[in-house]
């Protein structure tokens, strides 16, 4: 094995023992007598540089005197005396649980497996970490040089080498099939793995685990188990147990005290024919069991926190009382291709951070009702048949990270993409408008070469959009839509009595002022700014606020000042537009103002939709008040970018004004 030289030795012994890349100044000639006895060796450096951090120099010149006395050669001796150092024999006990079963093991579920134990493994692998004895890696799995490893199981075996059934834990696969063959285990066995290839598959009794009365940790791959199930251990903290034999888990089986069932590649069917009471489980994992057509009744599993069922290709049917798990956090149901449907119980786990759904090919829909999982963080539901994005996701202040439609990435980077999304159209025109009531999302609808049963229903679900895109097949198709979207809109209008906010609460999107009257008349402006803000937006604004009208009511902006502004005027509830064609310029802002007058006092603005025809696309796009309140700058440019050179167009302001007696509207164009 080749050693690193002295100075490369000293620098990584330093930023273990003093987290700096060399000696304190009192330290220097320990140092190097520690990194000669550690012979280059880079786990011995970083192993009693973090056993002696922190240490005094008494301490250091004791370490010193162990190394003295251990031959060049025993390297396992070396890096024993950071194992020997460790306060406590709960740290000492996760250490070798550790060397034995769980290197390679999530983190999360090995503390709780040794929660389970008593041993208080946060901590405990909190330190074995500082040490250098144990590391973990990005995908929070737990690693162990195989020098440590090897130099833990030989801790157990040296307490015993010659009696195999008095060693605390047994990993050798020939000493566990000695011991289980013979029946010769002992209270003094406390966890047990034996693992054989499907190949060679053994059948073993269960009469052989009588006497081991303080197991608490069993894995098992490729072994049958023949007899009564009461043999095993009531202190059985974790089952891991692939190749699972059984079509259920046998009912005198106590499984009182598990934390942990892992049972993947099971020949299961159902998984228990009568659940007991299991309170202490948090981990139940199923993956890849073939055979699996439900899930288990989770009424007697109040505490599980990960339900792992992947790749169980036949599971169709999910129980309802998973809405009971109010304490979990990971819910993975990956490649379960048989998997149509998710019951509508699972959107109330308020604990709920992950949730997996990719590869379930039958899988269709989410409801809306998943914004109610408050604190899902990672939704991943690729490769499924859902084509529509619940319009509740992008309200969740959770999401964090996203897999679904297309879309994948953190919720900041997607979110925006999803919403504009449905500013394109789409196809399904029914199913689209019957997922909106109540929603104030921003919608899409594609009509084209629609029917009038699909413009009859839009008619009918229009109150409950907030906003709607068109797309037309033809300029008749243009014109009768136009007509009918109208006339739903005044139907509408005249019967809603809706409450709206002040004007103050909406100041990016329009200004209504009260003028002082020239007549008996009462005269007001309405100001709808539609993209970026200029300088002369604001002077128009200035000029309303100001009270400066021409006499007949029209432009307020003189067109030779500002040459890039163009104007379009007109009497009544519209105004048309054409953008001309000049290459290097496009549309930036619209600036529509309204002139109107009525004989009684109208405490309310009364905005209460917009519409932006263009008759050169044939797309009809309809905000509502609402929506218009909600967009800010580049939202706006966004609907602006419909609007090309050349297109000719139409705007349309309803308005809930009771009685109107002379109304002139302005259409201001920002060309640039």
């Amino acid at each position: 094995m080749t050693g690193m030289n002295v100075d490369e030795s000293i620098e990584l012994f330093s930023w273990h023992a003093f987290k700096q890349a060399s000696p304190k100044e009192d330290f220097i000639e320990l140092s190097r007598n520690v990194v000669a006895y550690a012979g280059g060796l880079p786990l011995a450096l970083e192993v009693l540089g973090s056993y002696l951090f922190d240490m005094e120099i008494t301490e250091w010149k004791s370490v010193l005197e162990k190394l003295r006395k251990i031959p060049n050669d025993e390297v396992q001796e070396k890096l024993k005396i950071s194992y020997d150092g460790l306060s406590d024999d709960t740290e000492k006990g996760i250490f070798l649980d550790i060397a034995c079963f769980f290197i390679g093991k999530d983190r999360n579920d090995v503390i709780h497996i040794l929660n389970g134990c008593g041993l208080f493994a946060e901590n405990g692998i909190r330190v074995l970490v500082e040490r250098s004895l144990v590391t973990v890696d990005d995908k929070n799995q737990l690693g162990m040089h195989d020098l440590l490893r090897d130099m833990g199981r030989e801790i157990i075996r040296s307490k015993s080498p010659m009696e195999l059934e008095e060693r605390s834990r047994l990993w050798f696969h020939e000493d566990v099939l000695d011991v289980l063959s013979k029946e010769t285990g002992t209270k003094f066995i406390e966890g047990l793995t034996l693992k054989l290839p499907r190949t060679n598959t053994k059948s073993l009794c269960t009469k052989a685990f009588m006497n081991m009365k303080k197991l608490r940790l069993l894995q098992l791959s490729g072994v049958e188990l023949v007899g009564d199930f009461e043999y095993l251990s009531k202190d059985l903290i974790w089952l891991c147990w692939h190749g699972f034999p059984f079509a259920f888990i046998p009912t005198s089986f106590y499984q009182g005290s598990l934390v942990s069932i892992e049972l993947e590649n099971s020949k299961i069917t159902m998984v228990w024919k009568a659940t007991q009471l299991m309170e202490k489980l948090k981990i139940l994992n199923l993956s890849h069991s073939h055979y699996l057509t439900k899930t288990p009744d989770f009424l007697n599993l109040p505490n599980v926190e990960k339900l792992i069922l992947m790749d169980c290709p036949r599971l169709s049917e999910i129980s309802y009382t998973i809405g009971h798990l109010t304490k979990v956090l990971l819910i993975n149901f990956q490649d379960c291709i048989s998997l149509r449907n998710l019951p509508r119980s699972i959107y109330k786990l308020k604990s709920l951070k992950t949730l997996i759904l990719s590869g379930c090919l039958k899988i269709d829909k989410l409801e809306e009702d998943i914004e109610q999982m408050e604190s899902l963080t990672t939704l991943v539901a690729d490769k499924t048949a859902i084509r529509r994005v619940p319009f509740s996701i992008v309200r969740s202040k959770s999401i964090g990270y996203i897999s679904l439609c297309g879309y994948e990435g953190f919720s900041r980077d997607v979110f925006p993409s999803i919403i504009w999304s449905w500013m394109s159209p789409v196809n399904s025109l029914s199913s689209r408008v019957q997922t909106l009531v109540d929603m104030s999302s921003l919608v899409s609808l594609d009509v084209q070469n629609s029917s009038s049963n699909q413009l009859s229903y839009i008619s009918e679900e229009l109150p409950k959009l907030q906003s709607l895109w068109i797309e037309c097949g033809s300029d008749l198709q243009l014109s009768r839509d136009t007509t009918s979207i109208l006339d739903a809109l005044n139907a509408t209008n005249s019967e809603e009595s809706e409450s709206y906010g002040t004007t103050s609460q909406m100041q990016n999107v329009f200004t209504l002022i009260e003028c002082n009257s020239r007549s008996k008349l009462f005269e007001k402006t309405l100001l709808i700014q539609m993209g970026r803000s200029w300088e002369i937006t604001h002077i128009l604004k200035q000029r309303i606020l100001q009270n400066v009208t021409t006499s007949d009511g029209g432009d307020l902006l003189p067109g030779d000042c500002y040459p890039d502004w163009l104007t379009f005027s007109s009497e009544g509830s519209s105004v048309t537009f054409e953008i001309p064609e000049v290459n290097g310029r496009s549309l930036k802002t619209m600036m529509c103002h309204i002139h109107y007058s009525s004989s009684d006092s109208i405490t309310s603005d009364g905005l209460k939709n917009l519409s932006v025809i263009n008759h050169t696309k044939s797309t009809i796009q309809l905000y509502k008040r609402n929506a218009l309140a909600s967009f800010d700058d580049e939202e706006w440019q966004r609907v602006l970018s419909n609007i090309e050179p050349g297109n000719k167009g139409l705007i349309w302001v309803f308005r809930n004004w009771s009685l109107r007696i002379s109304i002139l509207e302005n259409l201001q164009i920002k060309f640039g």
